[in-house]
């Protein structure tokens, strides 16, 4: 079947949450543009990524495998192998304009054309790469904020990575990504068929918008601030109490965390967060608009994820590295009017990579051998999904997770399990009565029935998906 929308635009935040866009229920948010997507759009309501940090997830997600088959578990592991070389040898020209977060940054990745952007903090982890941004700023002589400059902020240490953007907005990463987009699509020769995946920096931290767009979230009543409990802290698993402490200690990404942070710090902290969410869905219009007045509007393909969330400070916690919904849900929507059905929300387990082999299949490209991820065509083509059973994710110790060799989700509609390696800890949730994640049953003798079915279920994966990867290898030799 040839499709008439033969261009395919991946847009990827990084660290968004999934109650973050107002059309998926969350009306404080001013996302417009997203909403659009969504109305118009089939929306994946239950997409769990496969790693809760940036580079495993994202390895996973271009590669079509799970972290520990693709070998990449933590953050600072080198990755470049993908599956858009796939594309291009069907013919797509593809081009990447944003984070990708391969490691080296600038790898070739399968894309014909990199304008490569990384994190917007990156000073004091020896990563000295000058990336499109970073060249442009000079131009404009101007010096980029970071945590080298926001440690000489006064009330650095309140401010939980929360800092008002001091350059002019069109230097902000998240229109500058948006607008490098633009400026790729107005300035190229328009091809047969284009691959074109946008990274945007936001709203990971620093949180740092233009001031004028945190107006609308510093004052509404109903934005969800953390409030944890003591029970709740007191429940978390040695790990994560660990992890709570080291956040304390060091600065990552220009987050110094509060092991108790009064409610207006946290609420700045949340407003901040959702502006930069607005921020990106503005830029997004702007490239909307880009793409219709270029021709290529009602020829694409739009695919809008994140390759994780956020805590920002429910459980007490800083940042990702944890296996709450609020770090392992991110929202999944794809827009294709007159060939994916309009404004279908979709509510089966679904996992991040799963985009990939969608991707792939949408394009006519074969998937990768033994391929872990499944294609979503069937919901798009206006067919029932056979949704997962379960999702998956994985994350090995780094530099921020230093209280844990390897934490593993599992996770089907009602009950999740987090087990811990080398640890008689762990976490059990029933997400039915306890949506919020507070009421750890894992060591509740009333449900160790549950907690050995979960922890039965991952080991059969873990083993199963390991024979898979063992196949591949040998028949790679």
């Amino acid at each position: 079947m040839t499709r008439k929308r033969k261009h395919i635009f991946l847009i990827i935040t990084d660290q968004q949450r999934y109650d973050t866009i107002a059309a998926l229920g969350f009306p404080y948010m001013h996302t417009p543009n997203l909403d659009r997507l969504v109305r118009e759009g089939t929306s994946f309501d239950n997409c769990f990524i496969t790693a809760p940090s940036c580079v495993p997830s994202r390895a996973s997600l271009f590669n079509g495998y799970y972290p520990h088959a693709t070998g990449i578990l933590r953050n600072g592991q080198p990755w470049q192998k993908t599956w858009v070389s796939t594309l291009a040898d069907k013919g797509y020209h593809c081009v990447n304009v944003g984070k990708m977060h391969t490691i080296p940054y600038d790898a070739k990745a399968g894309f014909h054309d990199r304008f490569v952007m990384e994190n917007k903090d990156r000073y004091y982890e020896g990563r000295w790469f000058a990336d499109e941004w970073d060249k442009a700023l000079v131009a404009r002589h101007q010096v980029k904020p970071s945590r080298e400059r926001y440690r000489d902020w006064p009330d650095y240490k309140e401010r939980l990575g929360a800092y008002e953007w001091t350059l002019p907005p069109e230097s902000h990463a998240d229109f500058f990504a948006g607008d490098l987009a633009s400026w790729w699509l107005e300035t190229r020769p328009k091809p047969e068929a284009l691959f074109m995946q946008v990274g945007f920096l936001g709203p990971h931290p620093p949180y740092d918008p233009v001031a004028s767009y945190t107006e609308r979230y510093l004052n509404d009543p109903r934005i969800p601030v953390p409030d944890p409990q003591p029970s709740d802290l007191d429940g978390l698993p040695s790990f994560l109490k660990h992890k709570r402490e080291h956040d304390s200690r060091v600065d990552h990404d220009a987050v110094l965390w509060q092991m108790n942070p009064t409610e207006a710090q946290l609420r700045r902290l949340r407003a901040y967060y959702l502006a930069n969410v607005t921020m990106i869905d503005e830029s997004i219009g702007k490239l909307i608009d880009t793409l219709e007045r270029k021709g290529y509007l009602d020829e694409s393909l739009i695919i809008f994820t994140s390759d994780h969330g956020d805590n920002l400070g429910d459980h007490g916690l800083s940042q990702k590295w944890s296996m709450y919904d609020t770090v392992t849900r991110v929202p999944c929507i794809v827009w294709a009017p007159g060939e994916v059905p309009q404004g279908r929300r979709e509510e089966g387990l679904v996992q991040l990579f799963d985009i990939g082999a969608t991707v792939l299949e949408w394009a006519g490209a074969p998937l990768p051998p033994g391929c872990q991820a499944q294609s979503l065509m069937p919901a798009l083509r206006g067919e029932a999904l056979q949704p997962r059973e379960y999702v998956y994710a994985e994350q090995a110790g780094d530099v921020v997770l230093t209280g844990a060799k390897l934490i593993t989700m599992i996770r089907d509609t009602r009950w999740k399990a987090v087990h811990i390696v080398g640890s008689e800890e762990g976490q059990l949730f029933d997400l039915q009565s306890d949506p919020g994640e507070i009421v750890n049953l894992w060591n509740d003798p009333a449900h160790h029935a549950e907690r050995e079915r979960l922890l039965e279920a991952l080991l059969q994966w873990r083993m199963g998906s390991s024979v898979e990867t063992m196949n591949l290898m040998a028949e790679a030799r």
